[in-house]
């Protein structure tokens, strides 16, 4: 079974993640650093809006460094299996509802950070922590297998493929 925090992601998204962190770390910190300091050099801190604005900047920067580096932590880096046999994180599968073929849905079982990084991908992306993406993880074409929504509605799809994204 998935580790919880596992996050799911290509090589090219995971050195496009690694590139913005050290851009951040580096040139961003040292910008912020000069707004702040530019700020500070303009006197009265209380009424001045460059300073509380690149301060307000500083804060969402550092907050994306952050997440940059608990994503990273937690990346699992791969491709998906030549044929899987089973739904696996990296493969793109196609569900029908309700055994519904004219019913479906396609998406790629994977880290939905992956969207902004990955420009291959033009598809949904549900984690394998998702409600629908634990629920197909695992099983096979053919198999019925069922979810709960956020909003307590029971959802039944039936996996019509599984393919891989290699």
């Amino acid at each position: 079974m998935t580790d919880k925090q596992t996050i799911w992601i290509t090589q090219d998204a995971y050195d496009k993640l690694t590139d913005e962190l050290d851009h951040l770390k580096d040139e961003g910190r040292t910008e912020i650093a000069g707004k702040i300091g530019a700020a500070k050099a303009e006197g009265d801190l209380s009424e001045n809006g460059g300073y509380h604005a690149a301060r307000e900047e500083q804060g969402q920067m550092e907050a994306r460094i952050r997440q940059l580096e608990q994503m990273l932590q937690n990346a699992e880096v791969g491709v998906a299996h030549e044929a899987p046999e089973e739904v696996v994180a990296g493969a793109t599968v196609t569900v029908a509802y309700d055994g519904d073929p004219d019913d479906t849905d396609v998406f790629l079982l994977g880290s939905r950070e992956m969207l902004g990084v990955d420009d291959s991908l033009d598809t949904q992306v549900y984690s394998p922590q998702s409600p629908l993406g634990a629920a197909v993880l695992g099983h096979g074409v053919g198999d019925d297998v069922s979810y709960e929504t956020p909003n307590g509605k029971r959802i039944h799809v039936t996996i019509v493929k599984i393919e891989s994204r290699a």
